[in-house]
């Protein structure tokens, strides 16, 4: 019995000792035996036609964009990466308190508007949808969800747009209480070149409602990924691609219009940045 389990060791070794000879460069491209490959199936997403799109920046600009802050040490720009969200691990069950909706139900509350700061349309428009809707209360006390009355879309702060000092307003605020049960909407955060998710104050434990999140700032189940849209995309639409003026039985062309819109995003980015 010893001697037969002698024999099958020796052949498993050679068995493997032939494979590692004669096999080495096939068994490399295992994922487990190449870091390289390791790292590719981490990167997200994955591209079904990567060798058909076309990369629209030039050699230069990366390298442009990359000496923008060359001042800034690693440390420090990981630290701002860091420092964007403070609660990172929030989710429902820690950072929402369902109890203020079990007796009044699903209701919304809206901050008054005060003047002083700007508003702009888009989020007047957001506000007046929540107060045309059925969820709306004037009561804070039968709340379940609280919305800020300041502007918080564009947080870019070399726009018009952007609202100073929005730390020392909502620490004002008497139900704001670190951001719990709020829901903060923002399109654009950062400046260029980065674009960094920075908003310039601290969400607490406020849900996120954002246009182009980084995936690893993204808190599943709990923030809100939403399209983006350009500031002037009332102005240039194409009426064609109204909801009104669509057939739904024809999704091709209600395709054609939503990737006709998504590139024309990109074209007003672009132009801005050019300026």
């Amino acid at each position: 019995m010893q001697a037969k389990k002698k024999y099958l060791f020796v052949t498993l070794l050679a068995t493997w000792l032939l494979l590692v000879l004669f096999g080495g460069d096939q068994i490399r491209h295992f994922a487990f035996f190449s870091s390289k490959k390791a790292e590719v199936l981490k990167t997200w997403p994955h591209w079904a036609d990567e060798i058909l799109l076309k990369n629209f920046a030039d050699s230069e600009d990366l390298q442009s964009n990359e000496r923008g802050h060359g001042d800034e040490s690693p440390q420090s720009r990981q630290q701002l990466k860091l420092s964007v969200y403070k609660n990172s691990r929030c989710r429902m069950e820690t950072c929402f308190d369902f109890s203020k909706c079990r007796e009044h139900g699903f209701k919304v509350f809206v901050y008054p508007l005060e003047g002083g700061d700007p508003v702009s349309k888009s989020y007047l428009k957001i506000i007046s949808s929540i107060e045309e809707s059925h969820y709306y209360t004037s009561n804070p006390e039968e709340a379940c969800l609280f919305v800020l009355n300041i502007d918080t879309l564009d947080r870019d702060h070399l726009s018009i747009q952007y609202v100073h000092n929005i730390n020392e307003k909502i620490q004002d605020f008497r139900l704001w209480n670190d951001g719990q049960n709020h829901l903060i909407f923002n399109l654009y955060s950062g400046t260029w070149p980065n674009y960094t998710e920075d908003l310039g104050f601290d969400i607490g434990q406020a849900i996120l409602a954002k246009a182009s999140f980084y995936v690893e700032n993204f808190r599943p189940g709990f923030d809100i990924s939403i399209p983006l849209h350009g500031k002037d995309w009332e102005k240039h639409k194409d009426k064609r691609c109204d909801k009104d003026n669509i057939e739904y039985e024809k999704p091709k062309r209600r395709q054609r219009c939503i990737l006709a819109k998504k590139a024309r995003i990109h074209l007003l980015a672009k132009s801005r940045d050019a300026h």
